[in-house]
């Protein structure tokens, strides 16, 4: 690998999409409950985080009647964040002497993400659960591979040593709890982590916090962080693109609880500062 050669993985559901796949296969399977089974799996850690759908199809009646077109159907029905293609597209031309090798590492079933990505990014570009079907019935028969929790860190790893790449040229985006331990990593070993929600876990965890609906959102840390550009410049590559930054608050939310001394009342707080 090139010494300006770099590794940029990203979560799926919630991240490059604005749906949950769980929720999705749940209503095609007709099943109300998805919500508060995920929520009893998690108060038990029974399984990692980001893997309670694995677990479901593995392991509930409800689920187990799924199949793989069943899954691969959902992923026609996720919906995408704005500009998925065009931010795929737009990696390799960001600057010259730049190369972004994108993965995308999801504990989503993988026929959900290829399906979903299809036409976007390559099958074998996307990590997600893998599962084996019994070839008679067709039923999920076990779990090959699971990218969750810190199944997600196994996973970034193999990329990183298989393309050669350095510690301080991985990036990460992601979204929720089930990204905690990869953001770890990466932060750790000096890359750059961006996040793509509010969720207080993991916005103290990223470099960067980015909030859009469009996927080229994530590009403004790639962008200020690695190319140094300032907002002009950046704002000048949108247009060159047909886009507009309408809309950009750059914020820092601090989030407080502060308890009375003595007391037990408790007062949170949230603070925005510009900077």
């Amino acid at each position: 690998m090139k010494e300006k050669d770099y590794l940029l993985a990203s979560d799926f559901d919630q991240t490059l999409s604005f749906n949950d796949s769980g929720f999705l296969l749940s209503e095609l399977l007709g099943v109300n409950d998805f919500h508060e089974k995920v929520e009893g799996l998690s108060q038990i850690n029974l399984v990692q985080q980001g893997a309670e759908l694995s677990y479901l199809i593995l392991h509930d009646p409800a689920f187990r009647k799924v199949r793989r077109d069943q899954l691969a159907e959902v992923g026609k029905q996720v919906r995408l964040k704005k500009n998925v293609a065009l931010f795929v597209q737009a990696l390799n031309t960001l600057a010259e002497g730049y190369k972004f090798e994108f993965y995308v590492i999801s504990a989503a079933p993988e026929e959900v993400v290829v399906s979903a990505l299809d036409g976007i990014l390559p099958p074998e570009r996307i990590f997600g659960t893998r599962f084996r079907y019994d070839s008679s019935t067709g039923e999920v028969e076990s779990i090959i591979r699971a990218p969750a929790g810190y199944g997600k860190v196994t996973v970034l790893e193999e990329l990183r040593t298989e393309l050669g790449v350095s510690h301080d040229r991985v990036i990460y985006v992601g979204d929720g709890r089930s990204d905690l331990p990869v953001m770890m990593h990466v932060k750790q070993h000096d890359g750059l982590t961006i996040a793509v929600s509010e969720n207080r876990y993991i916005t103290h965890l990223a470099h960067r916090t980015v909030l859009s609906e469009d996927a080229l959102g994530a590009l403004v840390p790639i962008l200020e962080g690695i190319f140094k550009w300032d907002s002009a410049k950046i704002r000048r590559y949108f247009a060159s693109h047909g886009l507009m930054l309408k809309e950009w608050d750059k914020t820092r939310t601090d989030w407080l609880t502060i308890e009375e001394a003595g007391g037990s009342n408790e007062h949170a707080a949230a603070n925005s500062k510009t900077y």
